[in-house]
């Protein structure tokens, strides 16, 4: 019973601290596995009259896309109601090979209104070297609506000028890669810190051996790997699924100045400080007030003024509204909680939050880093 006891312990504690490992592959990636963007220029045919109607370039690619087929047609030929020019990108995963297949996203340049029903035709995706790296071509899904009515009135729901073809582009270039020439690797972490890059470059040693991972800098961990590329797959699939215990990250409080969000990290400390804070709510309401009306005498359809006129003065109130300032001192080093809960206990708004923050580590007390964005 003792031995089972133990065992329950210690499988415990395993799970436990699994629950707060996190895998190297959600802090960091290998150095040269990334993806391309690809953009083209295309056009979409097949559209209930909402298209670009008028548009000369439409009525151009128009033209120069049916003159391969040995039809001659000038702009005033044709009506460019039902199509419209658009803009197709995509995104190239690493290691993509011809013949398979990736979404794309087709976006109008023009004065289409809708993409619902229509159809891209054979449009050539680009790379930032510009080599055709993948073909698009197919029938656009569309999850927005647009309505017009006779009267001139419209509703739009969504947005139907952006669709979507998935798996409508087929990969016709592979991307050249040196990932199974090279007899090491690099892992970037996601966010630079040299502890971080510390801890992860002696996890990979303690399951590996010694020497297998060296830190470079706060970002950067090279990795020694097999030399066969069956050996090194495998062997990467093994890394990428380590469990390692992170270390503390650095304190930060960000301040999203556009919609008053405020976050502040785990490890965020306050100095010593005293902080007071109330509001002054001051309303003016001006008026003109009556003293005296005029004397008139009405002759046929007008008016006459006669003897005094109306007195008239202006009248103005001022209310000021004055909330007591609430004062509360922070203590040596004390947390997040300790500081959330003094702010809110005032009553602050974003807005006073972000000042009371911004007060505190222009006066040294806020021990971290105060990013606006």
């Amino acid at each position: 019973m003792k031995k089972l006891l133990i065992l329950l312990f210690c499988l415990f504690t395993f799970f436990n601290n699994l629950a707060f490992a996190d895998r190297i592959k959600d802090m960091a990636s290998i150095a040269g596995v990334r993806t391309n963007q690809l953009v083209g220029y295309g056009l979409v045919v097949g559209l209930a009259k909402t298209g670009d109607g008028s548009v000369e370039l439409t009525k151009q690619s128009i033209a120069s896309m049916i003159k391969q087929f040995g039809v001659i047609a000038t702009n005033a030929d044709i009506n460019a109601s039902n199509a419209a020019n658009v803009m197709v990108t995509a995104t190239l995963p690493p290691f993509a090979k011809p013949g398979q297949t990736i979404d794309v996203t087709v976006s109008t340049i023009g004065k289409a209104k809708s993409l619902k029903g229509g159809t891209l035709l054979m449009t050539a995706m680009k790379g930032a070297d510009g080599e055709v790296y993948a073909i698009a071509q197919g029938n656009l899904v569309v999850g927005g609506l647009g309505v017009e009515g006779a009267d001139g009135s419209s509703t739009i729901q969504g947005t139907p000028t952006v669709g979507r073809i998935p798996s409508g582009a087929t990969v016709e270039k592979m991307v050249a890669t040196t990932f199974l020439e090279k007899n090491n690797i690099v892992l970037n972490l996601h966010q630079a810190d040299f502890s971080q890059a510390d801890k992860i470059a002696e996890t990979i040693n303690d399951t590996f051996g010694p020497e297998v991972a060296t830190p470079l800098d706060s970002t950067s961990i090279k990795v020694r790997t097999p030399e066969k590329p069956s050996q090194k797959v495998s062997f990467i699939g093994l890394l990428e699924n380590l469990n390692f215990e992170p270390v503390t990250p650095k304190a930060k409080v960000v301040v999203n100045s556009r919609t008053g969000t405020v976050v502040i990290g785990g490890d965020v400390r306050i100095s010593p400080a005293a902080v007071a804070h109330g509001s002054l709510s001051v309303k003016i309401q001006e008026d003109t007030k009556l003293l005296s009306e005029g004397t008139g005498t009405v002759v046929g359809t007008s008016a006459t003024v006669a003897g005094t006129a109306a007195t008239t003065a202006q009248e103005t109130n001022i209310d000021v509204d004055e909330q007591p300032a609430r004062a509360f001192v922070f203590d040596p080093g004390i947390e997040l909680q300790t500081l959330v809960d003094a702010l809110n206990e005032t009553g602050t708004t974003a807005t006073d939050m972000v000042a009371i923050l911004e007060a505190l580590r222009e006066a040294g007390a806020l021990r971290a880093e105060l990013i606006v964005i």
